[in-house]
This record gives structure tokens, C-alpha cells and sequence, in this order.
């Protein structure tokens, strides 16, 4: 099967970190809620995208992607202190959406989108951690292609409505709960298939 733009791939996996004490389980898609992506655009791990795009429906995968392939190194100058005054609504403090353990989406001066971590709020500052959840790791995918075929003229319309913005979702118009803001961007609820191969999150 050709690596062509444009495939609907749709995939059921297990996603662990692996390091010297071994494997450790951080993510499972269900069947009812597969990571599915449009090849092409960039919505997933360009090495995870390599890896699937090629498999035919009913395929099995296990591979690792180093941490350079996935999310990069744990950066410690993405951790930053904000005023808190950024956070406010009509003059007071978001109490409902700031807090600690916080997913929070946020943008910068460019327009660009992402989501931050909150560590700590204090009296004067908000500490946001903007490294994703999985930088510094080595990733191991154990899964399942469900589907690979041609996208749909609908499907490729909606996908780049969501990534203009043009959505109907809460936060970013996927239609999923982006739970702990992996990537992939994916956008499942962490833990139950976030996609953190997609870059949703993610």
C-alpha cells in the first residue's frame, strides 16, 4: 500500500513509556474509540504516522520511538511563572478552570494553540509547565489498524474546519474530551486513547 496523502487511518493500541525498571502503561484506546487521523497534515507523530500508514486493515504493530521521534527532551525553561491577572475573568481569578493538575489551552502572540500544566498557584503567580506529558520518554505502541483507506471528501473538509478553528467542541472543535492535553493532539480522554501518537494532544 502506497504512503499516499489523505488515508482515514483508524487504530486501537496500547502506548507505555519504557526506561531502565521497564514498560509502564500510560494510554489504551478502546474499540469504540480508536485514535483515528487523516495522513498528510501533520495531526499525528510523523514517525508514528510512518510507522501505521503503509499496514493494511487487521494488521498488528509494536514499535518504539525514541524520545527525539516523539515528544523531544523535558525542557525546564517551559516551565514559567504567569501573573495571575492572566487568568482572570471579569476581574476575578478562573478558580473553576486554574487549579493544580490543570490541563488548561492556551496561545501565544502568533495565534499558535497548545496546553499547559498547571504545577502551582500562588497568591501573585500561576507556575504552567508547556512541556507535553510524555517529553524525555521513549514510547512503545503495541496496536491494531482498523481501518486504512481513502479519506473521504467530507472527512478532509472537517479536518481542516478543526484546524482552522471552526468547531463545535468545547475547546478545539474535535469533538473529544482533551483530558490531559496530549497531542495529539488527539483528542480522547487520557487514558482512555488521547492519542498521544496523533499530536493532537496530541
Amino acid at each position: 500500500m502506497e504512503g499516499r496523502r489523505n488515508k482515514y487511518i483508524a487504530v486501537q493500541y496500547k502506548l507505555y513509556t519504557v526506561d531502565e525498571q521497564g514498560e509502564h502503561l500510560v494510554e489504551q484506546t478502546t474499540p469504540e474509540r480508536p485514535f483515528d487521523f487523516i495522513s498528510g497534515f501533520g495531526f499525528a507523530l510523523e514517525a508514528f504516522e510512518n510507522k501505521v500508514k503503509n499496514l493494511a486493515k487487521g494488521e498488528t504493530f509494536t514499535f518504539e520511538l525514541s524520545k527525539e521521534e516523539a515528544y523531544g527532551d523535558y525542557e525546564q525553561e517551559r516551565v514559567l511563572d504567569l501573573d495571575r491577572e492572566m487568568f482572570a475573568v471579569n476581574g476575578h481569578f478562573d478558580h473553576e478552570h486554574i487549579y493544580k493538575g490543570a490541563v488548561v489551552p492556551l496561545q501565544n502572540e502568533d495565534g499558535n494553540h497548545f496546553y499547559g500544566r498547571v504545577l502551582e498557584v500562588t497568591d501573585e503567580k500561576v507556575k504552567m509547565d508547556l512541556n507535553h506529558p510524555l517529553a524525555g520518554a521513549k514510547l512503545l505502541f503495541s496496536g491494531l489498524v482498523t481501518e486504512n483507506r481513502e479519506a473521504t471528501k467530507e472527512e478532509i473538509q472537517s479536518l481542516i474546519n478543526h484546524l482552522h478553528g471552526e468547531c463545535d467542541c468545547d475547546e478545539c472543535g474535535c469533538g473529544h474530551d482533551h483530558g490531559e492535553g496530549c497531542g495529539h493532539h488527539h483528542e480522547h480522554e487520557h487514558g482512555e486513547g488521547c492519542g498521544c501518537g496523533c499530536g493532537h494532544c496530541h
